[in-house]
């Protein structure tokens, strides 16, 4: 964690305030949801390791929308949620081919 590093300041003005505790939620809230993008390519990933075609393709559906609601949020660049679509996209259709 890079914020960890970082010493703490003390905060004495009411924006500052609010603004720290602002923070702290805001944290969570994208940590959960990189936490969501990380599972949904974990699942695609198994599935195409299995070689289970049906499972992969209903997992990468699945991702995708997890994915472009991340970028819409823009927890993520949409070049990179375009990376990982495309990469997990590959995957899947290797398996279909093979």
């Amino acid at each position: 964690m890079p914020s960890a590093s970082k010493p703490k300041k003390t905060v004495r003005i009411a924006s500052g305030l609010k603004r720290v505790r602002q923070d702290v939620k805001l944290n969570a809230a994208n940590s959960a949801l990189r936490s969501k993008f990380r599972t949904a390519i974990k699942g695609v990933l198994k599935a195409v390791k299995a070689g289970d075609k049906a499972v992969a393709s209903a997992a990468f559906k699945t991702a995708q929308s997890v994915i472009d609601s991340i970028a819409d949020k823009g927890l993520f660049h949409k070049n990179k949620a375009a990376r990982h679509k495309s990469r997990l996209s590959a995957k899947v259709k290797a398996l279909t081919a093979a």
